[in-house]
């Protein structure tokens, strides 16, 4: 259960700033879904902006990565911060993007991977080659 209100559209079509923010997430992303995260950040209009813009400027914008490989990065990033709503909503545009069954199986073997070895040479203490400081 939330612990804020999910905003619905004809609450948010009150709210300019809201308001704004959905139409923009809607021509963005060419839906007409407006998923529950911007929904709960609609309660902090300056935090829904801030965030959005924050999204747009590195998920949508044209960049070296490709759609699908930043996608697969966030899914990577929420696994490890045990995000279940990210973990979903970001496999969901993975797979949206072209994200075949092996890819993600491949993603879930390197994340498994290094949540095991991270967690051995923190536990040993291992100290880093000086090879790989720059």
């Amino acid at each position: 259960m939330a612990t804020v209100k999910i905003w619905t559209d004809a609450e948010a079509e009150a709210h300019p700033r809201v308001k704004a923010v959905f139409d923009d997430i809607r021509a963005t992303r060419k839906t007409d879904f407006v998923n529950n995260v911007w929904r709960a950040l609609a309660n902090q209009p300056a935090v829904l902006e801030s965030t959005w813009a924050q999204v747009k400027a590195v998920m949508a914008r044209e960049s070296a990565l490709d759609p699908l490989v930043k996608e697969m990065l966030y899914m990577a990033v929420s696994i490890s911060n045990g995000c279940e709503y990210c973990v979903h909503s970001h496999t969901a545009s993975a797979r949206a993007k072209g994200m075949t069954d092996a890819q993600y199986e491949d993603l879930l073997a390197v994340v498994g991977l290094a949540a095991t070895t991270n967690a051995l040479v923190t536990a040993l203490q291992v100290p880093v080659d000086p090879e790989f400081k720059v």
